[in-house]
């Protein structure tokens, strides 16, 4: 399998986009990849915005960045709601700070924004939050999906796998870049 011995926190709240987190939980897993849901500490299970509901492994308060080879962040509403957690914020901060992989779609460039780990880098996202990256310090811009060292961004549900075949790409790739990188 592509992705043994990676492993993978999938963050979680409430309001997720179903289709930006499972279809991610999914193709990782079918690839090797070992994955863990990590949610807020607010509550066991989280419902999607369509009502899904998704079962925790951990809290982001007992897990720490360096247990993971990548983090990624679905959208919908929940990055809102993740921000507002210390732990979650961390969490993202501290796998930048490690070089670790973060992979955000849609909204998730909300919780990108208050971990700080965008300045200066190129990111996009769901184009109502074009403003709130900008304002971060990110370089938006208008593709499915971008690779800027360790961060990959893509937009929306549509944009799935273009997003993970370069999350794919990213995890085998041993030369992966420490903090930021050329913009792809």
């Amino acid at each position: 399998m592509e992705l043994q011995g990676k492993r993978v926190a999938i963050l979680a709240e409430n309001n997720y986009e179903d289709l930006e987190l499972w279809y991610p939980l999914y193709r990782l897993r079918e690839a090797g990849a070992e994955v863990f849901v990590v949610g807020t500490g607010t509550a066991d299970t989280y419902t999607s915005k369509h009502g899904y509901p998704v079962k925790v492994d951990a809290e982001a308060v007992t897990v720490d960045a360096g247990q993971f080879d990548l983090i990624v962040i679905p959208g919908g509403y929940a990055p809102d709601l993740m921000r507002r957690s210390p732990a979650m914020v961390n969490l993202v901060r501290d796998a930048n700070e490690q070089g670790k992989l973060i992979a955000a779609i849609c909204h998730a460039g909300w919780m990108l924004c208050s971990a700080n780990v965008i300045r200066g880098r190129t990111v996009t996202g769901f184009k109502s939050i074009k403003d709130d990256m900008v304002n971060a310090g990110g370089h938006y811009v208008d593709q499915e999906v971008v690779r800027d060292g360790n961060l990959i961004t893509s937009r929306t549900p549509a944009d799935l796998p273009a997003f993970l075949r370069e999350i794919i790409a990213a995890l085998q790739d041993a030369r992966l870049p420490a903090g930021a990188g050329a913009g792809r």
